[in-house]
């Protein structure tokens, strides 16, 4: 059986784009985000990727906000990722925001949080693996992605704040105008028998 998988190519160059204009540095990115229909619901991954001149250590994050539609429970670091017993996954309302950062924070839906607790430290371009979780929601939206590690030449800390996208809030699903909801018609089923039987009372008495 077929799958059919969209991928969406983000914003890393656009972040390459901020550091060589100088304005910030750009800590840990999503580089690619992919979409998997997986039994009736559908699985995003997102590609996270560790810069040049960027260090990982214990204590470190990274926060997807507004996940819409998130399956409890279905937070996943990709087994194939050699430091996945370094990470802690986390789903949180609102936050964490890192210092001076301002993303956008909806705080009825659920942001997905995945925290470095590795004894060893990462330096350099390197590949984290691929994070994510399910949704019931397959169509994307744009939200923002901030991370908080330190550069590796000076150490001092880097927050940083990208777009990237994430599955939307789930439609509410309404009655259509005019259409009686089930409780309507069993209300209706056992009250029309009622008052025939009651007119026909009163036409006996008379």
């Amino acid at each position: 059986m077929s799958r059919h998988t969209w991928i969406a190519r983000l914003f890393t160059a656009a972040a390459a784009a901020v550091v060589a204009a100088g304005t910030a540095a750009a800590g840990i990115i999503p580089a690619s985000v992919t979409v998997t229909p997986e039994a009736g619901n559908f699985r995003w991954q997102y590609a996270i990727v560790l810069p040049t001149d960027m260090k990982l250590q214990a204590g470190d994050y990274f926060t997807i906000y507004d996940f819409g539609g998130l399956v409890s429970g279905s937070q996943f670091i990709d087994p194939t990722n050699s430091s996945a017993g370094d990470w802690s996954m986390e789903v949180q309302k609102a936050g964490p925001i890192p210092a001076g950062l301002s993303p956008d924070d909806d705080a009825s839906i659920d942001n997905l949080v995945f925290r470095y607790k590795g004894g060893s430290a990462l330096t350099g371009q390197t590949g984290l693996g691929n994070f994510g979780a399910v949704s019931t929601v397959g169509t994307s939206t744009k939200t923002d992605f901030t991370a908080q590690n330190p550069q590796s030449t000076t150490g001092d800390l880097d927050r940083n704040i990208i777009d990237t996208i994430a599955p939307g809030v789930p439609p509410v699903v309404e009655n259509p105008t005019g259409v009686p909801e089930p409780t309507t018609l069993l209300l209706a089923a056992i009250g029309i028998p009622a008052a025939g039987a009651a007119r026909a009372l009163r036409k006996r008495k008379a």
